[in-house]
């Protein structure tokens, strides 16, 4: 038995069952992240010992029967702008390279709580900004499908990490399809929860009304069960809700009859790859032949979903990174002349040239003179894509339509042009603007034998009825993720 190959519920369950122990199964990934981190670099931090610690003294709570959730034993991967008391968070940025929490956020001590075992951090685009994990001050992260192609952002470190095996599972963070769009890259299973449903103490702000922690993971049922645990209540978090429908597990049911089921005409249009659109296709057929009801509809409104998104989470940064200035923590400027010197200097040298694109951008539209024709435009617009879903859920059960609109682009295209790279996130962001859930599954293959991702998505706090489609849809899935450790042989 391989025990790398295991989905993290069925590693948990060999667990309790004294198959194999936490020990064991930590030993063999981080032999994995060994062998294959000098290849992909999914990580920013590895903490070997720390997770051997955990492992030993999980395992002793596994077997007292204190421990008996649905991911005891199982070792995790943390995106690295969620906080880990101890363990360093830099954001990928070096203005944070030095930074080590004293609190962890919600989401991990959800996770600790239930006997995970955290392996390490994951590398991302610098404080989430960017689609491609090449905006990372540590250096990029490459796809394990084929290490000349980008895994997807700005999570792609976490993706990255369940498809090589080098963990069972991870947390990602999503504002603008930052956990959907790696995973369609990575050939893996990313879910966004309904905004509000996870906690986001202890994550490090990118855009606070968009963004929300996530699974990532090697299957809907995986996902299920860890948005299970995260789905907790947290009275530091004043936009965490208040949930009782959180038995995500109880929609893994192979079950889509009379489901309605509306595919965007605006999604299947100019810019989406051939390739991609046949998969969509083949999904509703597959989805179709179950017993769902499938029909094409008009959404509208997706054209300007990219600009009021940009404008918005640039704005929401320009503010949130305002507390990276040198003073307190992070990275401080060697030479310096006065307090306003220091401030630009540090800031000058401390982030990266994406980070410094969108702290411009979202200063200009704060700015006197500039807000209302700009950001007040923009939420106007946020609140009129949030109406036109509603119009849409009216009608149908979820919407099915594509994660991306191709297939993951080879390293350095994306950052020749940005305008483009923003583009890339047209079937995502809308999600986030309307503070929806979603999941991304891969659903084929192209002709570079690279995934293709499908996407589900539901009305607000609908996550079961995704889960379920979901979960019909990958049982009609024809392909089995091939040995990654034998692609990054080949490829490598």
């Amino acid at each position: 038995m391989d025990i790398l190959n295991l989905t993290a519920v069925r590693l948990s369950e060999k667990i309790k069952n004294n198959d194999l122990t936490a020990i064991e199964a930590t030993e063999a990934v981080l032999k994995q992240i060994a062998s294959c981190e000098s290849t992909y670099h999914c990580y920013v931090t590895v903490e070997e010992e720390k997770a051997r610690e955990q492992a030993k003294q999980v395992q002793k709570r596994i077997e007292s029967g204190e421990l008996t959730g649905p991911l005891a034993g199982v070792p995790v991967a943390i995106k690295d702008n969620i906080c880990t008391k101890g363990m360093r968070t830099t954001c990928s940025s070096r203005i944070l390279g030095n930074f080590v929490p004293t609190y962890t956020a919600g989401a991990a001590e959800a996770l600790e709580k239930e006997g995970a075992v955290v392996l390490g951090k994951t590398n991302m685009d610098e404080f989430a900004m960017g689609s491609t994990t090449e905006t990372s001050y540590y250096g990029v992260t490459r796809n394990p499908w084929n290490p000349e192609h980008v895994p997807g952002g700005s999570s792609g470190g976490s993706c990255a990490a369940v498809a090589a095996e080098e963990c069972f599972y991870a947390l990602g963070s999503d504002t603008g399809g930052s956990i959907r769009q790696p995973s369609a890259f990575c050939g893996v299973t990313g879910m966004k929860p309904t905004y509000g449903t996870v906690s986001r103490y202890g994550l490090i702000a990118y855009g606070s009304s968009l963004d929300q922690i996530g699974p990532v993971a090697k299957d809907v049922t995986d996902c299920a069960a860890i948005l299970e645990i995260l789905a907790v209540y947290d009275p530091r978090d004043s936009t965490s809700v208040k949930r009782e429908d959180t038995d995500f597990t109880s929609a893994l049911t192979n079950d889509v009859k009379g489901m309605r089921i509306g595919i965007p005409r605006d999604y299947l249009g100019e810019g989406l790859d051939l390739q991609v659109k046949a998969s969509v296709e083949l999904a509703a057929k597959a989805l179709e032949e179950q017993g769902a009801i499938v029909e094409e509809f008009d959404l509208s409104l997706v054209e300007y979903a990219i600009p009021a998104y940009y404008v918005i989470a640039s704005a929401e940064a320009s503010s949130n990174l305002s507390r990276f200035d040198g003073v307190k923590y992070g990275y401080r400027t060697e030479e310096y002349q006065g307090l306003h010197n220091m401030y630009k200097k540090t800031r000058s040298e401390g982030f990266g040239q994406e980070v410094k694109r969108r702290i411009m951008l979202g200063s200009f539209v704060l700015s006197s003179g500039y807000y209302d024709a700009y950001y007040l435009k923009a939420l106007r617009t946020k609140a009129l894509i949030k109406q036109a879903f509603d119009r849409a859920f009216e009608k149908y059960d979820v919407i099915l339509g594509p994660t991306a609109p191709s297939t993951a682009p080879k390293l350095g295209e994306s950052l020749k042009d940005p305008l483009k790279m923003y583009l890339g996130d047209i079937y995502t962001v809308s999600v986030n603007l309307a503070g929806l859930p979603a999941i991304s599954l891969p659903y084929g293959i192209d002709n570079q034998n690279l995934p293709i991702g499908v996407q589900i998505i539901g009305n607000s706090f609908q996550e079961k009825t995704v889960i379920r489609a979901g979960y019909t849809l990958e049982q009609t899935r024809e392909w089995q993720m091939p040995d990654t450790r034998e692609r990054g042989q080949n490829n490598g």
